[in-house]
């Protein structure tokens, strides 16, 4: 006898010896006593069938929130389920509640789960493992459960089973009755509409249904598609308003958005913790307002640039870390990558003197150039950001990542803060934590820059960058040209990046901090995005062009590029020009 039919009948005996259904539901009382247990269990699959909630509680032994009561009950009922969680809400833990239900209740359901990728889908598998240690209940009814990367999966005795497929045309001819897209946004809508909602072909077919009085009782499939918000140009944001106006329509469609204020309230979440990320000199807005609020951001129609643009650059799987970082790692396919024939590498700086959260942060990012037939491609490798901070403790950070890239030049806002960061690097620096002197080295591109230098050997390496409103107008439009063109590339989504460092030998061993460190490239990235598509373009009256950022929003991130990819241009022009490579000369030295 099932778990299930078990505990049914130990909840008979339990009304005082009495056969409650006899007596409550005037069951036949000539019926043998397996008849009437089978009539009892079939009282309370029905009854627990229309309160799943409760059979979580009373069966499976675990309590629920109210908002997670009401989840539960709408993804029973409903044929098509969209829920937007923020983070800390336990989504993946509430899905894998929902499986166990389901199968337990409904026998032979088959339910496939597809993320983005194989370990995040892999997560609700390993949710019910821990669900089933503290259950009794749950564990007599599992037949066999797996968290293997191969093949996970869970099978239940009476024929259901939950497995996870990979989100790709490999997944082809699968069956299923219930479909969860995790974190859907990450799933390519092609191989949504063509390959995972293919598996909803035949609907669950118990032995009722060969009888004709039961024949109306056919089953609907399921689709339940979960995810943070994200932003409005892609599909997902189609897909959320295609179900709201189901579901307005009173069609068999639930969608709902559920921001932190939920998680805070029911303790998910703390509130300070919130707070202090709030209150942190790079705080993102967009991103919190998309993860934390379950708001898909639009960008204006002022927006000089797109996200589409941008995201469709987001093409560079492996970062380039500064030489320290990879040794901490055993995986002999982590490895420091030389420079490619010709090719040269920038560190960009933009300058802030005062840490706070109404100032600017100072930036310096990492260029690679990379040599083609006409020029260069800029590969935006490695970023990282200091809340303001010393101009000799800036001056040192940027001769560190200058030797760790084995970089060539140096390109340095000279404005303001900047100006005083300069006067330290065209003198003798030492580096204390590094026991190094750094010789002093002097401006390329400004004569008088560079008379600020004494020493008449110091090699020429800083690119002096003064803003105006013409240079910052050419800057803009080179920059937008190059992503436009697919010159300028960018990390991929820290989705994709984390998925790549856990494939990496030993990192989940890492210290949290420590993964944090490596994550933070790519967290960096996804900030230079949310900045650029914030910055509004206008056209004076001499026909410049003007960025303006919204109030209390920042820039420093795109100026650090900006200037990169601005010196990667005049480089360019001087390089490659035709038969002519003695202007590279006079470019670089004069």
């Amino acid at each position: 006898m099932s778990g299930f039919a078990n505990f049914q009948v130990n909840r008979n005996k339990a009304h005082n010896g009495n056969d409650i259904f006899a007596k409550s539901r005037n069951f036949n009382k000539s019926a043998d006593k397996s008849e009437r247990l089978l009539d009892g269990i079939g009282v309370w699959a029905s009854f627990y069938r229309a309160n799943p909630h409760r059979f979580a509680k009373e069966y499976l032994g675990i309590t629920l929130k109210l908002f997670q009561i009401i989840l539960i009950f709408m993804m029973n009922f409903s044929h098509y389920f969209m829920y937007l969680a923020s983070r800390g809400q336990g989504k993946t833990f509430l899905t894998s509640i929902y499986c166990v239900i389901r199968c337990i209740l409904w026998p032979e359901t088959k339910i496939v789960v597809a993320s983005g990728n194989m370990k995040q889908a892999r997560e609700v598998i390993e949710k019910i493992a821990d669900l089933r240690k503290n259950s009794p209940n749950l564990s007599r009814e599992i037949s066999d459960l797996s968290t293997s990367t191969n093949d996970p999966k869970v099978e239940f005795h009476n024929g259901s089973w939950i497995k996870v497929v990979a989100s790709n045309d490999g997944a082809r001819s699968k069956r299923a009755n219930c479909l969860i897209a995790d974190e859907f946004r990450m799933i390519d809508l092609e191989i949504i509409n063509k390959v995972l909602r293919k598996f909803l072909t035949a609907p669950r077919q118990p032995k009722y249904l060969n009888k004709p009085e039961y024949a109306h009782l056919q089953e609907r499939n399921k689709e339940i598609y979960l995810s943070s918000s994200w932003y409005k140009i892609h599909w997902s944001w189609n897909k959320l308003l295609a179900f709201y106006k189901s579901m307005s329509e009173a069609k068999n469609y639930f969608v709902c958005g559920l921001p932190y204020q939920l998680a805070v309230k029911e303790g998910l979440l703390m509130k300070e913790q919130v707070e202090d990320e709030m209150s942190e000199a790079d705080f993102d807005e967009i991103g919190f307002s998309m993860e934390m609020e379950c708001l898909f951001f639009g960008e204006s129609e002022k927006a000089f640039f797109k996200f589409e643009e941008l995201d469709k650059n987001r093409r560079i799987s492996k970062p380039l870390y500064p030489k320290e970082m990879y040794p901490l790692l055993k995986d002999n396919s982590f490895k420091y990558e030389p420079k490619k024939d010709g090719e040269l590498r920038l560190v960009s700086c933009d300058i802030a003197g005062m840490a706070g959260k109404e100032n600017d942060a100072s930036v310096y990012t990492i260029f690679r150039l990379i040599p083609n037939s006409k020029g260069f491609d800029r590969h935006i490798v490695y970023m990282e950001s200091m809340s303001g901070g010393h101009t000799v403790t800036q001056a040192i950070r940027i001769r560190q990542l200058y030797d760790d890239f084995d970089c060539d030049y140096l390109v340095l806002d000279t404005q303001n803060m900047g100006l005083g960061i300069y006067d330290q690097l065209v003198q003798p620096l030492y580096d204390k934590d590094r026991n190094v002197e750094y010789d002093p080295w002097t401006c390329i591109n400004d004569d008088k820059m560079a008379e600020r230098c004494t020493y008449t050997n110091a090699p020429k390496l800083i690119y002096s960058i003064k803003g105006n409103m013409q240079f910052n107008s050419e800057c803009a439009i080179l920059l937008r040209d190059g992503l436009k063109r697919g010159k300028v590339r960018l990390l991929a989504k820290e989705a994709d990046g984390k998925e790549y460092l856990k494939s990496l030998k030993g990192f989940e061993a890492l210290p949290i901090e420590i993964q944090v460190k490596y994550e933070a490239v790519f967290i960096q990235t996804t900030l230079l995005v949310n900045e650029m598509i914030n910055l509004e373009g206008e056209r004076t009256d001499n026909g410049l062009i003007r960025l303006k950022e919204p109030k209390s929003k920042r820039k420093d991130r795109y100026s650090s590029v900006t200037y990169g990819n601005f010196i990667a241009s005049e480089l360019e022009r001087s390089l490659f020009k035709e038969n002519n490579y003695d202007d590279y000369n006079y470019f670089i030295y004069n």
